[in-house]
């Protein structure tokens, strides 16, 4: 007769009988879609449920931080993204002494709560400010809520690292991703419906009301699964991390690895500069009013959304196991050369021009939610603790809109030495290429990195 089979946890231990977590029949069918073991269920779905928050807040005010650009022209873009890389270059520093001082899940409370105190600003002075003062209050708000995009996530994913390991990430990010992915659609949507009938300014309520119940999943986020039910409160997520308030930026400057992912997350932003730009003066072009702007947008990044959840819920998980990290990260560059070479078509006539972006504008931001995202998070789960803050905080904000302001200033130049639409189109194109063999390095690199620290524990 055969010997029944051990259960393991994910560290590897064994699981008694008596402490086997078991999955009743709904829960059976998750496990159809993902690839998790039950000791990692109730992290899994509360990572869901928080990403879920923390994305509906931001999706909210995406359509119209965009709206307010639209408004205020591509002209003035690179002054407000300056802006945005002078904030991050205020924020980090500020960040890390907060990560340096505080147990994880304390800093996190503190800074989500902070901003969520700066919506009720903008809230205020949105409903007291006319003329001039609004106009620079949307510039305002324009560089806050990128500041606020690129924070609130990196530190959602930063929690992740900390929590799961490289092959769990493998496994579960792309379900985790979901969570997000519905997030934004329904922010999106929100937006959608309501701008029109309570204005933007009330949205930022919701948007706010969403971001404490980010706060709520941190709160009672499960320590890690590896660590002892006694041990529980002196277990990882509750020690104080420690280190420089500068440590971000020196270990970006010593690792190769790190370096490699911030020349990454900089060759990325430039495509998606570009795109961001060309999207600026085509929705300039065919939409007029503030409204309409807003809810075009928000119909945008409702399709681009939709399309994201249904690839993260159904392959994302599937196409890493089959195909492998490397060509995973090579997805995202591929649609990227295949979109800008049609938009550059469609600026000359050959193609309509608007939908030719939206397609290639959905298919992009899809591929990267879905596929490219989950596959570059991992690449963090086999760094230090410290750096999957620290590290991970600087290229996430303030190398992401360093990308930004090159990109900025580099379509500023290309349109004053009278380049168009379509030539800067064709300019983004080749650089997407370099995104293949970056990847497949870091992907490669990644993997001596989580064996060394398998070998090590």
């Amino acid at each position: 007769m055969a010997r029944p089979e051990k259960v393991l946890s994910s560290s590897g231990a064994p699981l008694g009988p008596s402490t086997e977590p078991s999955f009743g029949p709904g829960l059976r069918l998750i496990r159809r879609v993902v690839d998790v073991k039950p000791v990692e269920l109730r992290a899994m779905l509360l990572a869901c449920v928080y990403f879920f928050f923390l994305l509906s807040s931001y999706f909210i005010l995406r359509p119209i931080r965009d709206a307010m650009a639209v408004a205020a022209g591509v002209s003035k873009l690179p002054w407000l993204f300056a802006g945005t890389l002078s904030a991050m270059l205020v924020a980090n520093p500020i960040f890390s002494a907060l990560v340096s001082r505080f147990p994880v899940r304390r800093f996190i409370i503190i800074a989500y709560q902070f901003l969520a105190l700066n919506l009720i600003g903008f809230y205020l002075l949105g409903r007291a400010l006319e003329g001039q003062g609004e106009v620079w209050l949307g510039r305002v708000f324009f560089v806050w809520t990128s500041v606020f995009n690129l924070f609130v996530t990196s530190v959602f994913w930063s929690f992740m690292a900390d929590h799961f390991r490289s092959d769990q990430a493998k496994r579960l990010y792309g379900f985790i991703g979901v969570g997000g992915t519905l997030g934004s659609i329904i922010g999106s949507a929100t937006t959608a419906v309501l701008a029109r009938r309570i204005g933007p300014t009330n949205l930022l309520l919701v948007s706010t009301a969403l971001l404490q119940l980010a706060v709520l999943i941190v709160a009672i986020f499960p320590a890690r699964e590896d660590h002892p039910p006694d041990r529980a409160s002196a277990g990882q997520q509750s020690t104080v991390i420690g280190g420089s308030v500068w440590a971000g930026l020196t270990r970006v400057a010593q690792s190769r690895y790190l370096s490699g992912i911030a020349l990454f997350i900089l060759l990325y932003t430039l495509g998606s500069t570009v795109l961001y730009f060309e999207q600026t003066d085509i929705i300039g072009r065919y939409f007029k009013s503030h409204s309409a702007r807003t809810e075009a947008l928000a119909r945008i990044e409702f399709a681009a959304q939709t399309l994201t959840a249904f690839t993260q819920a159904f392959l994302t998980g599937r196409v890493i196991r089959w195909i492998g990290l490397a060509a995973t990260l090579a997805i995202m560059p591929v649609v990227s050369v295949i979109g800008f070479t049609l938009v550059g078509a469609s600026a000359i006539g050959l193609l309509p021009l608007l939908a030719t972006f939206v397609a290639f504008s959905v298919a992009r931001r899809a591929s990267t939610f879905s596929l490219t995202d989950p596959a570059r998070e991992v690449l963090y789960t086999s760094v230090s603790r410290e750096d999957k803050f620290k590290a991970k905080s600087f290229i996430g904000t303030f190398v992401y809109r360093a990308g930004d302001q090159l990109a900025a200033w580099t379509y500023a130049g290309l349109t004053a030495l009278g380049l168009g639409l379509a030539g800067i189109a064709w300019f983004a194109a080749p650089m997407s290429l370099v995104f293949v063999a970056l990847g497949v390095w870091l992907a490669r690199r990644h993997e001596e990195l989580a064996r060394s620290e398998i070998r090590k524990s």
